[in-house]
């Protein structure tokens, strides 16, 4: 039986007692309260044992919740923790392409000098001999329009 039956029923009994003449003492049935009593104590033990197992499966399920609790904040930190890798991941590729982009730059800038050097040194080489070719043309046309008379036409034989 429930255990707050028996104190209805032990509230009942006071309810029903008699009081002693001038005075707030009561008249209890003591063989109604030791009935009572009794039957509590046995109750007592199935009622103990139903909280213990209420408080056991309390302890199990709060036991487990921690468990999952503690497996749900591992596993978020184990993804928290790849994230911020993966993140790093990015981002050391996004320094590594700017490296390489700016390296790129560097070189094609370094071909572009190199190639204005080289036609440069060409254009130079190419005005020196066009500049000596012009002064051995020079020198022939002023050769040729100078009077010389040193130079006779051959002569005929008659």
């Amino acid at each position: 039986m429930d255990i707050l039956h028996f104190v209805d029923r032990l509230e009942n009994i006071v309810r029903e007692s008699r009081t002693l003449p001038l005075s707030r003492k009561l008249l209890l049935d003591e063989e109604k309260l030791i009935d009572i009593i009794d039957q509590m104590r046995v109750s007592v033990p199935d009622v103990v044992k139903q909280a213990q197992k209420v408080t056991a499966e309390r302890d199990r399920q709060l036991a487990q919740a921690q468990e999952e609790a503690e497996r749900i904040k591992q596993l978020a930190k184990a993804e928290s923790q790849m994230i911020l890798e993966k993140d790093q991941i990015t981002k050391d590729a996004h320094v590594r392409a700017k490296e390489i982009v700016d390296d790129a730059h560097r070189q094609s800038a370094k071909i572009y000098a190199d190639a204005d050097k080289y036609v440069m040194d060409k254009f130079n080489l190419m005005e020196r001999h066009l500049l000596s070719i012009v002064k051995q043309v020079r020198n022939g046309i002023q050769i040729l329009q100078a009077p010389d008379d040193t130079q006779q036409p051959p002569a005929q034989d008659k």
